[in-house]
């Protein structure tokens, strides 16, 4: 995932930085309201209108391609006043209250303003729009209102609204279908209809290619409602509002049942975790595979490796299912041949997959694009992890021979020079120039600001790796393969050996941000060094030291851990990668620094992400913030175009919770351990209900007496137990 400017040292024609977003507005002014439901979102102001323009991501979107383009509703022939609008706590719906404006005639007031109440309600549910506008008339006489909706579709390529530009589009064209309803129907260049069907009822006055008008009769205290439905995928819309609303709460209450769920003794921390389950459930899609979360809304609503990935990771001791249906979809689209434009080589994961018109074209090269160097490591080590946590050894035994693939491939392609260490270099002209998960072209640099050049060893990458090796040793041996068990762990030992010896750079206390091509290390404070300590490859001194520059002044701001620290080269607190702070970044560190018994840095991280998300719209952590230090009475900065909701985002809550308490699963004897559990200061009680083990679920109550946390057993299903170790 790439955006923000290209640095000014990167040749202007490098046709990598074609997939940077530029930053005409920005997402934060807008605070658009967000719906999702499978492979179909939309982005609406506050009004809920879809206003458009330059630079405006909003619209009705699905697979990579935006349908609708504009909606915008007007009373009288003017925009409705803005009373309030809001999502469901469970994203399910969007409301929005709006009222007539003064309508003057020749200088005289006819009507006076907040006499006409419009509700308006919407929600998606299987590619369909669904949109009840309910109309009272709150005046003491009788009035006739004229309510228009105008409308437009553009059928725009996902990076298109991102700012690519097309030699060549397809053709669109409109015909109506009946009384009160139209299509829209755009064939592409790939050769694909896509269609938006809009139907409206009672059918309106006036329909034609781009508005609807209906003229309304409203006694005094009279209320009436209009429908509207757009459907995009194949097959006419639904007509049934209220049926389908239930429908789709109860489809995201099924889809979460096995999921624990906690509240605590905070009620702004309820907020946020209440606020991350929704828009986690919000961005899972159901494949033929199972549940896989979308990376984010607006750039990245599909499927990406590493964000489904690491999303799952910090979510698996709340919800393991997730895991699951993860690694079987990213097993199932595993690279099987050497395809160079998509960087694709037998054995590798996903980075990306892509639907739109664009993509099918090899206009971009994402259709199916295999480009990050850490989406195979992280397939293996989840796969590890899911086992521990859940003993599921069928579904790990389905994905052997997947394994097995990506640790060949880690062997051959991406350890190309046999030094043991994982490297990547692009092949692809057209694709990522940076392939670890800070992917910006500016992202991997020396002490003196020049970028490194490739191929490029990440030191988080290389923790990933041995934690995988580590992980396949363990799988091995559930199935009885001793040999591949041996191994492995030979090799992941002189992976730990060579780490040690490349990247500790003694000078600045940390380890390095990475190895450039001629295997210099790039001697720079980042928090990559943070993820090393995740995967447990660091040495315990090391580790402390790597644990107290993280949240020393130069990179702690205050709200989090800085990806790169104040005093390097190319700083920038408004960088995407160079000085931002991203909470998934720091539940992860905040996990690895558990790893060590750090517990007391890993609650330092947990209050500083909390203290940001109070400040957050609706509680929702985004994508990333801006790394100014903390000012005493002020909120964090917001980065301009960061993705919200962002599914490695929404996840990072649970997994700093994760790492105060140290809860771990053994699913064999059926019990849940807490190892030396702490609480953060602002948090007195934890409460943890429908915790899953083979054997049954457990409710459990943490809570805080000073330094000490005790912890009590409140329900139990079937022989499962707790017990803590300090």
């Amino acid at each position: 995932m790439t955006l923000g400017p290209p640095p000014g040292d990167t040749p202007p024609g490098d046709a990598a930085l074609r997939f940077y977003i530029p930053i005409v507005s920005t997402l934060s002014e807008r605070r658009p309201r967000v719906l999702k439901d499978g492979d179909t979102f939309g982005l609406f102001d506050h009004n809920g209108d879809i206003v458009g323009g330059a630079g405006s991501p909003e619209g009705l979107y699905h697979r990579d391609t935006r349908y609708v383009s504009r909606c915008r509703l007007s009373l009288n022939g003017r925009p409705p006043l803005l009373l309030g609008s809001a999502v469901k706590d469970d994203n399910t719906l969007l409301t929005a209250d709006l009222t007539n404006p003064d309508l003057f005639i020749d200088g005289r007031l006819v009507q006076a303003r907040d006499t006409i109440h419009v509700a308006r309600a919407r929600f998606l549910r299987h590619g369909c729009w669904h949109e009840r506008l309910a109309l009272r008339n709150f005046d003491h006489c009788r009035r006739e209102v004229t309510l228009e909706i105008e409308f437009a579709c553009d059928f725009a390529d996902i990076f298109e609204v991102r700012g690519e530009r097309r030699a060549a589009r397809g053709t669109i064209s409109v015909e109506a279908t009946g009384t009160g309803s139209m299509t829209v129907t755009y064939v592409g260049l790939d050769r694909i209809v896509r269609r938006a069907v809009f139907r409206f009822e009672p059918a309106p006055a006036h329909l034609d290619h781009e508005r609807a008008r209906f003229t309304l009769v409203l006694e005094p205290m009279a209320c009436t409602s209009l429908f509207l439905t757009i459907g995009v995928c194949d097959g006419a819309p639904g007509r049934s509002f209220l049926p389908r609303l239930r429908e789709a709460r109860r489809a995201q209450r099924v889809a979460w049942a096995r999921a624990a769920t906690v509240t605590t003794s905070n009620a702004v921390l309820n907020e946020v975790l209440r606020r991350s389950t929704a828009d986690l459930r919000m961005l899972m899609t159901e494949t033929a595979y199972g549940p896989y979360p979308y990376a984010g809304i607006p750039w990245f609503s599909t499927a990406f490796g590493r964000d489904g990935l690491l999303t799952a990771l910090q979510m698996l001791w709340i919800e393991p299912g997730m895991a699951r249906g993860v690694l079987r979809f990213l097993a199932a689209t595993q690279a099987t041949e050497s395809d160079p434009l998509a960087d694709a080589e037998p054995g590798k994961i996903l980075h990306e997959l892509r639907q739109g018109e664009m993509a099918e074209l090899g206009e971009v090269p994402f259709r199916r694009y295999y480009g990050s160097v850490d989406s195979t490591p992280l397939f293996v080590l989840l796969a590890g992890a899911y086992l521990e946590r859940t003993g599921d050894l069928p579904t790990v035994r389905e994905l052997w021979p997947h394994l097995l693939a990506a640790l060949d491939w880690m062997d051959r392609f991406g350890d190309r020079d046999g030094d043991g260490l994982l490297e990547y270099y692009r092949e692809s002209p057209t694709g990522l120039v940076n392939q670890g998960w800070k992917d910006a072209a500016d992202a991997v640099f020396h002490a003196g600001g020049a970028l490194a050049t490739g191929p490029i060893a990440l030191c988080e990458v290389q923790g990933y790796a041995w934690q995988a090796r580590l992980a396949a040793a363990r799988i091995a041996r559930a199935l009885d393969d001793e040999e591949t068990a041996v191994v492995q762990e030979q090799r992941a030992e002189r992976l730990r050996h060579r780490f040690e010896e490349a990247f500790w750079c003694e000078e600045i206390g940390t380890y390095a941000l990475a190895l450039d091509g001629a295997k210099r290390p790039c001697r720079v404070r980042t928090s990559n060094a943070g993820q090393v300590l995740l995967a447990g490859l660091a040495t315990p001194e090391r580790a402390r030291s790597v644990a107290d520059q993280l949240l020393g002044r130069a990179m702690f701001s205050g709200w989090g851990i800085r990806t790169v620290a104040s005093d390097e080269a190319r700083y920038s607190p408004m960088s995407y990668h160079n000085g931002s702070v991203w909470p998934h970044d720091n539940a992860l560190i905040a996990l690895g620094l558990r790893r060590y018994g750090l517990v007391e840095h890993a609650c330092r991280v947990f209050n500083g992400i909390f203290d940001a998300a109070a400040y957050m719209d609706l509680r929702r952590l985004p994508e990333l913030f801006c790394g100014f230090r903390r000012r005493a009475g002020s909120g964090p900065t917001f980065y301009p175009v960061a993705c919200s909701p962002q599914a490695w985002a929404s996840a990072a809550p649970f997994a700093l919770l994760q790492a105060c308490i140290g809860i771990e699963f053994d699913p064999a004897a059926g019990v849940v351990w807490f190892r030396r559990p702490r609480l953060p200061d602002f948090l007195d009680e934890v409460r943890i209900r429908g915790l899953s083990l083979p054997q049954g679920r457990l409710d459990i109550v943490l809570r805080r007496y000073g330094d000490d946390v005790s912890v009590n057993v409140l329900d139990r299903d079937g022989p499962v137990s707790a017990a803590v170790a300090l």
